[in-house]
């Protein structure tokens, strides 16, 4: 059989979407993995499906996978990609449109048609919440990396964020030291890592190493994080211009207690169908 999909990025950070509303569907993780191969499938950094809501105060529940297969509770470009999908799609009219995911309900807001806006939640410190295992919370934290201390801050929206201040993103080495921080074992469910150089009060550059996909061109969660670390150590002040590889964000946060707002583009790419042969992934398809 064929799956429709809609191929879609923020900034460079590109999905495949799938509308779950009005057909069936049925994934796996050795599904989700063959269709963000970039060889063999469609190719995506996270694959993002739209489905009926579970609750009557949402219109949309929303799922999100990483490139490796595995689910996810956050993404802030999808999100906002998600928003222009329901409204191209004719699953609704609404500009202010309420999703929840696994780790609860996002607020939308299509502010014209290239600019959304997402509320994605209260930045949460606790390490319990993150998670992050250290005896107690702290403004910054340190890992030994290879002989090494690297100094970050650490905080979860939705999904967990390790954030280290350098020199230059540049030369930052996201790559090799992104990898060992987010496989550390203080971070049993992974960590996405931020490599943040301040410009001003204002403005950051910065770059992200995700868990499950390896460093984006953007990272909507990660430049929120990397905002909040920032005003919480008071480097900067909100609202925040976060420059990524793919382009520029902008991150408002009133301070601890209060959601988070990021907004920015969401671009359709096209519009496609693969085959779709869900029997065909019973047994694992090799991904290491």
């Amino acid at each position: 059989m064929l799956l429709p999909f809609t191929k879609m990025h923020g900034l460079g950070n590109d999905f495949v979407v799938i509308d779950a509303v009005t057909q069936e569907v049925s994934l796996s993780p050795e599904i989700v993995r063959h269709l963000s191969d970039r060889h063999f499938g469609i190719g995506c950094d996270q694959l993002l499906v739209v489905e009926p809501p579970q609750r009557p105060d949402v219109d949309f529940h929303y799922r999100i996978f990483n490139a490796d297969g595995g689910e996810v509770g956050q993404c802030g470009n999808g999100a906002r990609c998600l928003a222009r999908f329901v409204r191209e799609q004719k699953l609704t009219t609404k500009t202010r449109i309420r999703v929840e995911t696994t780790t609860g309900i996002l607020e939308l807001a299509v502010l014209s048609d290239d600019l959304y806006q997402v509320a994605l939640g209260v930045p949460r410190f606790a390490p319990e919440d993150i998670p992050f295992v250290v005896p107690a919370r702290a403004p910054r934290y340190q890992l030994n990396i290879d002989g090494q201390n690297h100094g970050f801050s650490a905080l979860s929206l939705g999904n967990p964020h390790a954030v280290l201040e350098v020199a230059a993103v540049a030369h930052a080495p996201v790559a090799e030291l992104g990898a060992k921080i987010g496989e550390h074992p203080n971070f049993p469910e992974g960590v996405n890592v931020g490599f943040m150089a301040v410009r001003n009060r204002h403005t950051i550059d910065l770059r992200v190493f995700e868990r499950g996909a390896g460093e984006t061109l953007a990272c909507g969660s990660g430049a929120c994080a990397a905002a909040v670390a920032g005003i919480q150590t008071d480097l900067l002040d909100s609202p925040v211009r976060v420059h990524l590889p793919g382009g520029t964000l902008t991150i408002d946060w009133a301070g601890e207690g209060q959601p988070v707002l990021l907004t920015g583009p969401a671009v359709t790419v096209y519009q496609g169908r693969i085959r779709y042969e869900p029997k065909k992934f019973r047994r694992a398809i090799p991904h290491d």
